[in-house]
């Protein structure tokens, strides 16, 4: 069964040598696709899709992740948790939300072709061979939540902010 083109169940991630296996407890309140320079210098490619969940909602069910600081264009950081052995990137905290709010990246999720991204960030850096094709939003910066997000993942993300 799917909902808004998501399935409606678990979801299951893993790293690349499979060291650290995880579950999402929730769907994704939202999903970024992200064109800035600083995901493509972290990833070595043109984006990363970032999935937008409770951390709460995030069960690591084996292995060990390790936490690493790293800059990012609004001079705040983000922590980015890695596998401990093949330091995998599974998911960052970013921004006013922090820990509460995980960045989970979709290429980690075994279900990762139902994970399409629901916006297009920072397209005024993506690369100039990437067609977005206009079927999803796309901005080039950022974006105000209330414009966007469905109403219920609004309430989902003041709720966390409350904590």
């Amino acid at each position: 069964m799917k909902t808004n083109g998501r399935i409606k169940t678990v979801l299951v991630g893993a790293c690349s040598c499979g060291h650290v296996r995880y579950e999402l407890h929730a769907q994704p309140m939202f999903i970024h696709c992200c064109h800035c320079s600083w995901c493509q210098r972290e990833t070595g490619s043109a984006f990363a899709v970032n999935a937008l969940i409770e951390s709460s909602n995030i069960v690591v069910l084996e292995g060990e992740t390790k936490s690493i600081l790293m800059p990012s264009n609004s001079g705040a950081g983000q922590t980015i948790v890695r596998c401990k052995q093949c330091e995998s990137a599974l998911w960052s905290y970013y921004g006013a939300a922090k820990e509460r709010v995980s960045f989970v990246r979709v290429g980690t999720l075994e279900n990762a072709i139902s994970m399409a991204p629901d916006i297009h960030i920072y397209t005024a850096s993506k690369q100039d061979w990437v067609n977005l094709g206009g079927a999803v939003p796309a901005v080039e910066e950022y974006y105000r939540r209330s414009e966007y997000w469905p109403i219920e993942s609004i309430e989902r993300y003041q709720s966390v902010m409350k904590t």
